[in-house]
């Protein structure tokens, strides 16, 4: 048999093995990247319950309303202010009516209740540090009766974020290790049935980049491909959680999905280059009594 058809017949066999390759290093880019999109929306749940609290700011009786408008202002332009709105005296009665069902203006002669202006922080800012010095800034103001926010609730959300958090990481650091080990795995034992196509092209004087450069090509290509089959059953997964679960929409976030997506991608092209390569070198420097 020629050195043309024995590698005709090694590339036929490399063939079936490179699909199954395809499809093994697919499926574990898949699980990767279903974490990822489950720490997404994690993360942007977290997020929303973040910028849910509402801060109120309570003013002083006999407070004009220019003065409290002008005030509003002032916390809309602040980098920690996700939105804001102004309470009136008027506007907070109907709203204690329409929640508990009473009108206590029928009893009183006079509105108890507080003008006021409620806004919601960015979800960067809801930490106790910053929480404290939004309300000593806003306290420099004189018109500024009382900052008010569910202390309690904070410390507790937080808390259990950075818990939640640590754990997702170390799930997630553990699983990357597994899926780099499993990946170079299956490549390696792809290559395995090339070895005496390497082996040949080298003792035919064949030059150690010449001999890697088609497997090196190969390998990006393979990792595209199961980057994109990983990629498709992510968005497919997206698709259906989302169909069985509206509310998923809300925390969907296309930035994220492209930073997870290119993510998957380079690593199926890095690990697929990195293993393949590493592969040809093994076979090159092993004799040939080894190969069998």
């Amino acid at each position: 048999m020629s050195v043309e058809q024995f590698e005709s017949t090694q590339v036929k066999k490399g063939k079936a093995t490179y699909f199954y390759s395809i499809i093994g290093v697919a499926l574990v880019l898949f699980l990767l990247g279903s974490l990822g999109w489950l720490v997404i929306n994690a993360g942007e749940l977290s997020k929303t319950f973040k910028e849910n609290i509402e801060i109120s700011v309570i003013l002083n009786d006999n407070t004009r309303e220019e003065l409290a408008h002008k005030l509003q202002q002032v916390i809309d332009k602040q980098a920690f202010t996700k939105s804001s709105q102004f309470i009136s005296k008027e506007k907070a009665a109907e709203q204690f009516k329409k929640d508990f069902g009473e009108d206590f203006l029928q009893v009183l002669d006079y509105n108890p209740l507080y003008t006021s202006i409620n806004f919601h922080l960015k979800s960067d800012y809801m930490n106790t540090d910053s929480l404290i010095r939004i309300e000593q800034f806003i306290k420099q103001s004189n018109i500024v009766r009382e900052v008010f926010y569910q202390k309690n609730l904070v410390d507790i959300m937080n808390s259990n974020v950075k818990r939640i958090g640590i754990v997702i990481l170390v799930i997630s650091l553990m699983l990357i290790f597994s899926v780099i080990i499993l990946i170079d795995n299956t490549i390696r034992l792809a290559m395995y049935s090339n070895r005496f196509l390497i082996k040949t092209m080298q003792m035919v004087g064949a030059t150690r980049w010449f001999i890697a450069k088609p497997f090196n090509i190969r390998s990006v290509i393979n990792g595209i491909v199961s980057a994109l089959i990983a990629i498709l059953g992510i968005l497919i997964l997206k698709f259906f959680a989302e169909k069985f679960l509206p509310e998923l929409k809300a925390l969907s976030n296309l930035k994220w999905m492209f930073i997870l997506c290119f993510s998957i991608l380079s690593l199926g092209i890095v690990i697929s280059l990195f293993s393949t390569h590493r592969s040809v070198i093994k076979y090159l420097r092993t004799q040939l009594d080894e190969l069998y």
